[in-house]
């Protein structure tokens, strides 16, 4: 057990016993006598656990670990783990220490198999809590911070220290997944990662906050210069990379484009500050790309009033157009869709038209021999068929993992067999079909101007459309 364990106790014999049992168990062991040599020791330092004694002089044990507590905050150090120990009989300590926040207690004298058996025990379930933390937080693309993490990291940051907030865009990456497929697109996206990751330091905070966007903060950075440096080197490696990758004949003017804002020149509220970056990195869009613009305070002018007015336009635009979003069509949750199917309704009843519901139903088929595919891999493959298959005016709800409803619009009696078919040709082009069987039912809805339903009773789709 490679484990490095901290001893922090004021009796010689009490941290003379521990050591000699951890070191029985191939573990690495440091001896303190206080809690002021704890914190400093700490500050270069970072061991996998420490067991701590709860009275000693000057600085007890709580009083310890709260200033530990408040030091790793304050360098963004996750909390090392906390084991108390204490030979009072009572059990008011057990119940401060864990209401403190400690990981466990321990009464002395303690016995070795007990000792070792809280030990592994706290490192295991704190293992298990930074494997959670790290699926709740990164990206697993890019391996930065996602959206809501890296955000509340940032904005952390830009309330406690000094640096420069930037928002990176890449340039023309649309292009690479329209030519070059969506794979190509996580390729390329995988490699920035990468050219950032070794670019960079490692106090500077990357969030990934859209399909091709990213967030950024670097400590003590203040010069437009080296944000100039910056970005012509990420921009030079980062082409390089994506011509390898896609191979001869790429020729997508793919780069990287970066606004800046300095913290706290311009105040330390998170969201007005993204918001002078993302002008600033529009700014940067419409000058050429391919580079890093930081933020300068400018007389407000007509021409600049309408340069932001226009900013914000395509910013709102962007948003509701779904710009990160997976090319085809609309795979939307239950609200999203029961929202947008209501106004597509409403229409429809309002001017008229066609409108076709779809739904699809995948099994395991009762086979002798096992499916490659589990019936959830199979749906998942069959979701991304449907997206790359369909148009961007359809509409996909996954109602339940293995069902597909599909809202066709403006689609006609004799249109409907070929995108069926289309659909089917997809799906049959993959390995996951194997094993699968497909049920589906077709509901036409017909709209005449000003008028309700005239023909919404489910019927199959062979007897209706001969597919």
């Amino acid at each position: 057990m490679n484990y490095w364990i901290v001893v922090v106790d004021d009796e010689s014999v009490s941290r003379t016993r521990a050591m000699d049992i951890l070191k029985e168990e191939d573990m690495r062991v440091t001896c303190l006598r206080s809690g002021r040599e704890l914190l400093k020791f700490m500050v270069k330092n970072t061991p996998d656990l420490i067991i701590l004694d709860i009275v000693m002089p000057e600085m007890d044990g709580f009083e310890t670990y709260q200033a530990l507590r408040h030091m790793e905050e304050h360098i963004g150090r996750s909390p090392t783990p906390v084991i108390f120990l204490s030979a009072m009989e009572t059990n008011d300590a057990e119940t401060r220490s864990l209401e403190q926040g400690a990981s466990d207690f321990i009464r002395k004298p303690f016995h070795k198999d007990s000792l070792i058996k809280r030990i592994v025990n706290t490192l295991k379930n704190n293992e298990t809590i930074k494997n959670l933390t790290a699926e709740a937080t990164i990206d697993k693309l890019t391996g930065f911070l996602n959206k809501e993490a890296g955000t509340r990291k940032v904005a952390k940051l830009c309330e406690d220290k000094t640096g420069m907030l930037m928002v990176f865009d890449l340039d023309n990456f649309k292009l690479v997944n329209d030519i070059y497929g969506h794979g190509m697109g996580d390729k390329i996206l995988r490699a920035f990662a990468d050219i950032v990751r070794h670019s960079i330091r490692a106090q500077d905070i990357m969030a990934r906050i859209g399909g091709d966007e990213f967030l950024a903060f670097f400590c003590n950075m203040n010069n437009e210069n080296a944000l100039d440096s910056l970005t012509r080197r990420l921009n030079r490696q980062f082409y390089k990379e994506a011509s390898r990758l896609a191979g001869e004949g790429f020729d997508i003017p793919l780069g990287i484009s970066v606004g800046a804002v300095l913290v706290p020149e311009h105040g330390r509220d998170f969201e007005s500050l993204f918001s002078l970056a993302d002008s600033a990195l529009y700014r940067m869009k419409q000058n050429g790309k391919h580079g890093g613009k930081v933020y300068h305070q400018e007389s407000v002018t007509g021409a600049s009033r309408e340069e932001d007015i226009k900013r914000e336009l395509v910013r709102i635009i962007r948003i509701v157009e779904e710009r990160h979003s997976r090319g085809g069509a609309l795979s939307l949750n239950l609200e999203q869709f029961s929202f947008v199917y209501r106004f597509v309704r409403r229409f429809y009843m309002r001017y008229g038209g066609m409108a076709i519901r779809l739904l699809f139903i995948l099994s395991e088929e009762e086979t002798d021999g096992e499916s490659e595919y589990s019936l959830k891999e199979a749906s998942e493959k069959f979701s991304l068929c449907l997206q790359d298959v369909l148009r961007k005016s359809d509409m996909i709800l996954r109602s339940r993992p293995n069902q597909f409803f599909l809202l066709l619009q403006e689609l006609s009696e004799e249109d409907f067999p070929i995108v069926f078919q289309r659909i089917m040709d997809a799906w049959e082009a993959t390995d996951a079909h194997v094993g699968i069987h497909l049920d589906y039912i077709v509901d036409p809805v017909v709209y005449e101007k000003g008028a309700c339903d005239k023909n919404g009773a489910g019927f199959r789709s062979e007897k209706a459309w001969n597919v």
